[in-house]
């Protein structure tokens, strides 16, 4: 089988991928271990929601392996942050600050500590990016947390609420940097063995890496040779470039809307994981993602955001190589979108899977002219949804009047057929 391109950095002559996990490093240099992952599973039974992991029909066939998804956006709060948050109030039980605890997150961890503090009785206050989105800030402080903005990346909101820790009296929880986050985030890996002990490979997002930390190291104690595949978004290749250093670096990063997992620097306790026990990552650009989130919506009815998609965005345009029969895990590891960019990003994606099209044409002034058009498509089966008319341009003869429509049809080859009717019917088509 072809093996998934690493982000290792790569030598002439050399291997794509690293030996076999078997084969490296028995254990990671991270202070968690499957047992403290297997305390967090007994602290949070029955303060989260145990997932479903759902196979999929429709993503086997595209790809030809079995595959699973381990739906995340169902959690708490929508995403899988709660478990990590939960498990690190939950563990340090009186040891908390009397002012309650403090985070800094882009939306999910913020969401997930404010649900976790709620439910233990003590107060949250999350510093967000500056960027983030109101619907992002919105929820958090819907679940009782303080919000304060401050910073143009997660990096720096993080310093800030060391800050704010440091000077007061409140206990700081890092999103991923953490050893009771990152054996909370892993108890997604004991719940995968315990519904698929046969499981293949699980592809995970990455951004700080703390999920991807805990599932590896859950997962491997278990079945060494399941494979663990990252997925990062190309514009923040931050694990890219630590494996570059050797280290964990700080990048810059480009606009994406995986925003989840725009992090511009992988943590220091989940990289040495990565490093040696992470059997490759790759990276998605922001189409890839688009498509994954339509195809979840439109195929399975599960709403994902940008980063929650990026590990199906990764499978579908075949980044991950597979063979027959294997049983592929995706997590799909939040829901949370922002309401106005979910609308953009499903309107393209009616688009780009031609069931939606904007149609030009240049008619003749008359009283039959438009609606001969119009007959002519809904005879064929279109539904007409916007209807633009154009008259005086300077671009445009006096007698002639430009028709815009905004078209729907049930897929390429339905669009195709209205096309050839149009055509040979007389009409100039241009599409927009």
């Amino acid at each position: 089988m072809e093996k998934v391109q690493t982000a290792l950095p790569l030598s002439a002559g050399e291997p794509r991928l690293p030996k076999p996990y078997e084969e490296r490093h028995p254990r990671s240099d991270s202070m968690v271990s499957l047992a403290r992952i297997q305390e967090a599973a007994a602290l949070l039974e029955g303060k989260i929601i145990r997932t479903p992991l759902v196979y999929s029909p429709t993503f086997s066939e595209m790809t030809g392996a079995e595959v699973y998804l381990k739906l995340e956006c169902m959690q708490k709060a929508g995403s899988f942050k709660v478990r990590g948050a939960a498990n690190r109030i939950l563990a340090a039980g009186s040891a908390i600050g009397k002012d309650g605890v403090i985070a800094a997150s882009a939306g999910n961890h913020a969401q997930g500590v404010a649900v976790a503090a709620r439910s233990a009785g003590v107060p949250a206050t999350i510093v967000m990016p500056e960027w983030v989105s109101p619907s992002k800030q919105e929820a958090a402080a819907g679940y009782g947390a303080a919000i304060i903005l401050k910073g143009s990346t997660l990096q720096e909101s993080i310093g800030h609420a060391r800050e704010l820790a440091a000077s007061g009296h409140l206990t700081f929880i890092h999103p991923y940097n953490d050893e009771a986050v990152i054996a909370g985030q892993g108890t997604i890996g004991l719940e995968i063995l315990e519904d698929l002990p046969d499981v293949s490979a699980v592809v995970v997002p990455v951004g700080g890496g703390g999920l991807i930390a805990g599932i590896t190291l859950a997962v491997k104690e278990n079945r060494p040779k399941t494979r663990i595949i990252g997925v990062q978004a190309a514009a923040c290749p931050s694990a890219r470039n630590a494996f570059q250093s050797g280290k964990p670096v700080t990048i810059s990063s480009g606009p994406t809307i995986a925003d989840g997992i725009r992090v511009t620097r992988i943590g220091e306790l989940a990289f040495p994981v990565l490093k040696d026990r992470v059997d490759g990552v790759v990276e998605v650009e922001e189409q890839e993602i688009v498509h994954a989130i339509y195809a979840l919506l439109e195929r399975k009815k599960v709403l994902a955001e940008g980063a929650g998609a990026a590990p199906l965005a990764a499978l579908l345009s075949g980044k991950i190589p597979t063979e027959p029969g294997e049983r592929v895990v995706v997590i799909i590891s939040g829901g949370n979108i922002d309401p106005f960019l979910f609308e953009r990003i499903f309107r393209k994606g009616l688009f780009d899977a031609g069931k939606i099209q904007e149609w030009s044409f240049e008619l003749e002034e008359g009283a039959q002219s438009l609606p001969a058009l119009l007959t002519l498509i809904a005879r064929e089966g279109g539904t007409i949804t916007r209807i633009e008319q154009e008259r005086g341009s300077s671009h445009l003869p006096p007698h002639l009047v430009r028709v815009v429509l905004e078209i729907e049809t049930r897929g390429p080859e339905h669009r195709e057929r209205i096309l050839s009717k149009l055509q040979n019917a007389g009409y100039r088509v241009r599409t927009r």
